[in-house]
């Protein structure tokens, strides 16, 4: 008798009621519900472990290239429905600038080969777009510097290995273009999948509580498996300094001239910041208006003490080039107590055609999904953070260069390269862990001496890498045919 029909049921069933113990991320609960608890970590690690039968971990490594794969070049001209056109160029021109320039703006290629790969059956809040470059710092409302994740344009729900993949990609291809070897490259992704996976084994026993309060203060890092090196931390010592010295006041120095009356107004700087007509100035203060209704009630109080003086629109970023971003200058007791806050448009995330997304009431507004997923995902973040609409677009408000800096990890190589690879890993799993189960995630990882999930992500990476390339290199054939027009200078 053959028995591998029964074997096969018996996995089968084993698996689901493995994924039935697995906690939801994220859910439109009605009520707290305080009178049963949840399975216990040991069990639902259990669980995460059996998972494996369904997507081993070698599963990961592969990176196929499917025959109905869409024109990545299509894909990209896809997302820039509803942006405003004569920035386009300057998208495309920021994007053209190099390999990893490309794969930050192309996030909706990478979400259609995420989503036609392999998927755990363990959710999370995911960030979206988790590459190196929208991990940095910035200060709590205590004055503390913390290292975090910092762009949350694409939250949504989904597989936390998802994010992974992008950060361990991202770290491939910015790597390639600072020339580093092949070997230390997959020595930094390695890296990378070990922080993600060192911290979620040391969170999963951990207390909900002890989870949710987690931060990475800039000036005490400690991640588990790895401690910082000299050249490291001078590295973060100095973006710290720097950072702390980026305030409301020194903005103001920087974008800001007196007007004829003795006024603030913004300087413009053609076409990175330009002053706005009055119509558009009354829609954005009347939008912050409304968006002061979704801050708590104390925050309400203390904005109420502002008044908005002038409104400017700002180009920001690569990926964001071309939606509405404004920026706003407030000012309270004097003309030297100023607020900057930003005012962005928030559009489809990248994602949305291939995961149901976030349940409502988060799903119907999008700068409201920005924000809830920024406010589960940062361990510490932004009093002043909140969403608005704006002629019928979904905006989010955050403050500006509230002591805002960056680790410059796309130009790094060697030690430093390996730590914050696993730094930045360890922070997306503190991040995950927030929302998504934990003890089920650091299960199908496996504990610390497992390597065949960083392996395979490694393999992946590397693959992607390649893959990217010749997306890139599709991307200039297409500008220089004259299907897609391209700015000048990129650096405007």
């Amino acid at each position: 008798m053959d028995i591998t029909p029964l074997l096969n049921d018996q996995q089968e069933a084993l698996v689901k009621a493995a994924e039935e113990a697995v906690l939801e991320p994220l859910a439109d609960f009605p009520h707290i519900e305080l009178r049963s608890g949840v399975e216990p970590w040991d069990k639902r690690r259990t669980a995460g472990k059996i998972l494996r039968i369904e997507i081993p971990h070698k599963a990961h490594s592969v990176s196929n290239v499917s025959a109905d794969r869409p024109d990545p070049v299509m894909l990209i001209e896809a997302a820039h429905e509803g942006r405003q056109s004569h920035l386009i160029p300057l998208r495309i021109a920021r994007m053209a600038s190099s390999p990893f320039a490309f794969l930050r703006g192309a996030a909706q290629v990478m979400a259609w080969d995420l989503a036609h790969g392999p998927r755990t059956a363990i959710d999370v809040v995911l960030n979206g777009d988790a590459h190196i470059s929208n991990f940095g710092l910035f200060g709590t409302p205590q004055g503390d510097v913390v290292l975090d994740l910092n762009d949350f344009d694409e939250v949504t729900v989904g597989p936390w290995e998802w994010d992974l993949k992008r950060l361990c990609a991202s770290i491939e291809v910015a790597a390639r273009d600072a020339e580093v070897p092949p070997s230390e490259r997959r020595e930094a992704t390695l890296s990378a999948v070990a922080g993600y996976q060192h911290t979620m084994n040391d969170l999963a026993p951990r207390g909900s509580l002890e989870v949710w309060q987690s931060a990475s203060r800039a000036d005490d890092l400690v991640f588990a498996g790895i401690e910082i090196d000299a050249r490291s931390q001078a590295v973060v010592t100095k973006a710290v300094e720097k950072a702390r010295r980026k305030n409301n006041q020194s903005l103001l120095a920087r974008v800001g001239e007196r007007r004829t009356d003795g006024g603030w107004r913004f300087r413009e700087d053609a076409p990175i910041l330009v002053r706005v007509d009055d119509a558009t100035r009354e829609a954005v203060t009347s939008g912050l208006e409304r968006y002061a209704e979704t801050l708590p009630r104390e925050r309400r109080f203390m904005l109420n003490r502002y008044h908005v003086v002038d409104v400017a629109h700002r180009v920001v970023g690569v990926g964001s080039v071309g939606t509405r971003a404004y920026v706003a200058l407030l000012c309270g007791n004097s003309d030297q107590d100023v607020l900057f806050l930003q005012v962005k448009e928030a559009v489809r995330p990248a994602h949305a055609p291939y995961l149901p997304g976030m349940p409502e009431p988060y799903a119907s507004h999008e700068g409201e999904r920005v924000i809830y997923g920024q406010r589960l995902l940062q361990g510490v973040g932004d009093p002043l953070l909140g969403w608005t609409t704006i002629a019928d677009r979904p905006f989010y408000v955050r403050q500006m260069k509230n002591m805002k800096g960056e680790i410059p990890v796309s130009r790094m190589t060697g030690r430093s390269l390996m730590y914050f690879s696993h730094a930045y890993g360890a922070l997306l799993a503190k991040a995950h862990a927030r929302t998504g189960d934990a003890s089920a995630i650091a299960g199908y990882c496996g504990h610390d001496g497992r390597a065949d999930l960083r392996e395979a992500v490694a393999d992946w990476s590397s693959a992607y890498g390649d893959r990217n390339a010749e997306d890139y290199k599709a991307f200039q054939d297409a500008i220089a045919s004259g299907r897609l027009e391209a700015a000048a200078d990129p650096h405007l």
